[in-house]
This record gives structure tokens, C-alpha cells and sequence, in this order.
């Protein structure tokens, strides 16, 4: 990859997007140094525009800058993730509440859309995440409540950290959708608080497997 290759966007932004990916992949995993002159050098980039995207990942909470030793890939403790899942429940269970309440027959209809295409995904892990993740956020539009949506955001992109030990376990997907279809049976009952329950629900055995 060289610079001419990187979109019009800011440099920095397509170089933190470009990092985000490759440890979200685990191809630079929790823990490890990130070696500056060397993705600089294969980015065909100065280290300026690199430093200004590890801030940006440094403030998503993806990357760890240590004093004189540089950057490194946040590993999570496991208080990190039971703050984050706990977090996340308290966030998702009352925007689902909200769209409970509130949405419409067309948006009820979408999510059933996308339940269904988690239900297909089921033997896929990877279209399973992408697929989870595009439920999730898409009730947190829904909700309408823009700064609930940015922290959400930021949120997961911290537990994908850990996203790979939660689905790994044995039995887990299918639990999952067992979860998303109680979800999904208390919005199609317009039922906020059955709702709400079922999303704390499915965090709360989330975050057991991710343990």
C-alpha cells in the first residue's frame, strides 16, 4: 500500500481506519508494540500522519501510548470488559425500549429483516458479527439519541478487543439467537421493559462467554 492508493480523506483518518481493521482482524494483536517506522514505511507515509491517527485510536480506547516506549494494542482485563459490557447493557437495553415504544410498523419490520439474516448467518462466524453489529446499531438509530449511538460506538469498538472469545465458545451463536429472539418477540409485543430485560439479557450472557 502506498499513499497514492489512500482515499481523498484526511491522510491520518485512512491511516487510523487502515490500523482500526488490521487489529480488529488480530493481525496486530492485544499487547503488541506497533512498530511506527515500520507501517510508516509500508503505508509510504511520515510518521506525522501516523502519530495523529494512533491519537485517534489512542482515544477510541484501541491503542495504549506508553512514555517513552510508544504505542501498543490495549489488551483488555477483564474488569475492562465487564465495565464496557456493563456499559453497553445499560446503553442498548434503553434504546430498545425506546424503539419499542416508538418505532414503526416498517421499522419493526426491518429489524425482523435483519433477525433473519443473523438466523442465516449462523454457520458463518464473520457475517454473523457484521450482521450482529448492523442489528445493534441499526435500534440505536432508531432510538434517536445521537450521542447514546456515539458512545455505543466507541463501546464496540473496544469490546471487538475480545469479540473473537465470545463466539468461540461451543454453543454460543445459537444462544445468541435464542437471545435476539426474545429481543424480537418483545418489540413485535410493543413491550418496553420485556424488551429492555431480554437486551440486558443478552449482554449478560454476552459477557459470560466472553469472560
Amino acid at each position: 500500500m502506498s499513499a497514492l492508493t489512500l482515499t481523498p480523506r484526511a491522510l491520518y483518518e485512512e491511516v487510523a481506519e487502515q490500523l482500526r481493521q488490521r487489529i480488529f482482524r488480530r493481525e496486530l494483536e492485544p499487547g503488541s508494540w506497533i512498530d511506527e517506522l515500520k507501517i510508516a514505511e509500508e503505508f509510504g507515509i511520515s510518521r506525522t500522519p501516523l502519530r495523529e491517527a494512533l491519537k485517534v485510536l489512542a482515544a477510541e480506547g484501541l491503542v495504549t501510548m506508553k512514555v517513552r516506549r510508544g504505542a501498543y494494542v490495549t489488551e483488555m482485563s477483564d474488569k475492562d470488559l465487564r465495565d464496557v459490557y456493563h456499559l453497553l447493557s445499560l446503553l442498548e437495553s434503553d434504546a430498545a425500549a425506546v424503539v419499542a415504544a416508538s418505532a414503526t410498523p416498517a421499522q419493526l419490520q426491518e429489524l425482523q429483516a435483519l433477525h433473519a439474516e443473523l438466523e442465516a448467518a449462523a454457520g458463518e462466524r464473520e457475517r454473523f458479527f457484521a450482521v450482529n453489529e448492523r442489528f445493534h446499531m441499526r435500534v440505536l438509530e432508531m432510538a434517536d439519541n445521537r450521542w447514546r449511538s456515539q458512545m455505543v460506538a466507541d463501546l464496540r469498538k473496544v469490546m471487538k478487543l475480545n469479540r473473537h472469545n465470545s463466539l468461540l465458545k461451543q454453543g454460543r451463536i445459537e444462544d445468541s439467537l435464542n437471545e435476539h429472539r426474545a429481543v424480537m418477540a418483545a418489540l413485535a409485543r410493543r413491550d418496553g421493559a420485556g424488551t429492555a430485560q431480554a437486551m440486558q439479557a443478552h449482554f449478560a450472557q454476552g459477557l459470560e462467554a466472553a469472560a
